[in-house]
């Protein structure tokens, strides 16, 4: 399953980006290492699998902010 993901980027009114993609990056890979302790600590209510899954997820799709970074820094197509 391949799904595209825009997220929508907050700018003063300047037009200065007030979350970096590195940000956005670290904070989805943040939240799923905080879901994998919640389940490895036995939090009710919690589908080891399911946030196996999302945990996953939310790292391809920083993955992917990452690559796409990285390619318009470096000249490249996104």
């Amino acid at each position: 399953m391949n799904r595209e993901v825009t997220l929508p980027l907050i700018v003063d009114e300047r037009g200065t980006l007030q979350v970096s993609a590195a940000e956005v990056s670290k904070l989805l890979r943040t939240v799923g290492g905080r879901w994998l302790r919640l389940v490895e600590a036995g939090q009710e209510g919690l589908d080891e699998d399911t946030v196996a899954a999302l945990t996953i997820e939310l790292a391809k799709l920083a993955d992917r902010i990452d690559v796409a970074c990285i390619a318009h820094s470096s000249g490249g197509a996104p």
